[in-house]
């Protein structure tokens, strides 16, 4: 396939404001991290905005640029960032208490994360019940609390003097919900937050507020948020992108990179048991069941799309998939993932897989922050609107139109982003058949 001529694209000019709801272990490590890298302290491996290459044409012409050279990325020196905590800490003092750099390196950049002092939160007991905090909005209505978080957002914009925004939920992982009839339409969504409908949660207060200020959306927890039809139908009227959900980073991580293999291969599987400990405040959050049943369902829906059993009865159609989260607090931010899985090959003959992945959560979130950030505002510059399902690579159950079914596949993930950028500037999409070298 070939595009003849490029998406118009606005150009990055201007400062680029970046909102978190939650500034904890990732947002700290996100923002502490790009000062660093700015600094020449460090480098932002993960990134692929910072360090991939995207392949264009035939292999024999030798074209591969960096994709923060082939498209108008915002620099990492326009970045301004601002957010909201349940906990009245800084963001450098956030980044001591979740300890997961190294002191030496918060102290090199300690001057601009001590400017940066949360707002006051959005937050519900009920949502998330093993945490609380002082630094939070009283209010009326929940639609008052979206007012303020309104104007939260225009006195950032203000003060830091930013062109465009983009916000990233960072925060906690909340209680697990279905969609309820006040998600139905974007009119019964604004009436259930005038009379304090107790469906509406917090994360869903902070998407209508950015996409009611013309900001692009990207959800990093399990969170029912931008995911409902009454935010769908407010992000396409106000033409603005958005993505979500849950960042993608050690355990599902693992999943998407070897299901695919033992799939491609026709290898059978009868279980996949997974656990993991884990002592930050994600963590305590998730040792309620209401905030775990939230994470559970993202982290189970991969294997099944994956692997769909019903193309390939004879091989998957009675897989035991188990997983458990453990809050241990020894190990802070350092997450211990346990994989063990059975699988059977030629005449069934049976064969086991185990991996022990010893992660840090947050530092494989902050490139996965760093990368949203910039290719939403990448999106939206280029009048992009609604679901970007080309972002799917940064989640663990990724957006989707609701006529089709999610892509799970990372490789599969990778080439769809790639093409999306292809697209963009009117190069021709690599189909990798190749023929054309044998002709």
């Amino acid at each position: 396939m070939t595009t003849k001529d490029p998406v118009r694209i606005a150009p990055a000019d201007g400062k680029l404001g970046v909102l978190l709801p939650g500034i904890g272990a990732v947002s700290t490590t996100f923002i502490a991290g790009v000062e660093a890298v700015k600094r020449g302290l460090g480098a932002p491996i993960g990134s692929l905005t910072q360090l991939a290459t995207v392949r264009l044409g035939k292999r024999t012409e030798g074209r591969t640029p960096l994709i923060k050279d082939f498209v108008p990325l915002a620099k990492l020196d326009d970045l301004e960032f601002g957010g909201w905590d349940i906990y009245e800490d800084s963001a450098y003092e956030a980044a001591r208490n979740a300890a997961v750099l190294d002191p030496a390196l918060l102290e090199q950049v300690r001057a601009p994360l001590e400017k940066i002092h949360p707002m006051e939160a959005v937050f519900d007991q009920d949502y998330v019940r093993n945490i609380r905090g002082p630094n939070l909005k009283e209010a009326r209505t929940k639609m008052d609390k979206a007012v303020m978080l309104m104007d939260d957002i225009r006195q950032f914009q203000n003060r830091t003097g930013v062109a465009r925004t983009v916000m990233v939920w960072c925060g906690s992982t909340e209680v697990f919900h279905r969609p309820s009839a006040v998600h139905e339409t974007l009119k019964t969504f604004e009436a259930g937050l005038a009379s304090n409908d107790p469906e509406i949660a917090p994360s869903q207060i902070y998407a209508y507020a950015a996409l009611k200020m013309g900001i692009p959306y990207a959800n990093g927890a399990p969170n029912l948020t931008t995911d409902t039809a009454a935010l769908l139908e407010l992000a396409r009227e106000t033409n603005l992108p958005i993505c979500g959900k849950d960042f993608k980073t050690g355990q599902t991580f693992m999943k998407t990179l070897i299901a695919p293999g033992l799939k491609a291969r026709m290898l059978g599987m009868s279980g996949w048991f997974s656990t993991n400990i884990l002592g930050n405040r994600d963590g305590e959050v998730l040792e309620d069941p209401g905030s775990f049943k939230s994470k559970e369902e993202t982290k189970l829906s991969v294997l099944d799309q994956i692997l769909q059993p019903e193309l390939y009865p004879q091989l998957y159609s009675d897989v035991f998939h188990s997983v458990k989260i453990n809050y241990y607090p020894p190990r802070g931010d350092s997450k211990e993932g346990w994989d063990n899985i059975d699988i059977f090959g030629w005449l069934g003959y049976p064969m086991q897989i185990k991996i022990n992945f010893l992660c840090r959560d947050s530092i494989l979130a902050a490139p996965l922050v760093l990368d949203l950030v910039l290719f939403l505002d990448l999106a939206h510059r280029a009048g992009m609107r609604g679901i970007q399902e080309w972002l799917s690579f940064y989640f663990k159950a990724p957006m989707h139109a609701p006529n089709i079914y999610p892509e799970h596949d990372i490789f599969i993930q990778l080439m769809k982003l790639k093409n999306t950028l292809r697209w963009m500037r009117g190069e021709d999409l690599i189909t990798h058949l190749g023929l054309e070298y044998y002709d």
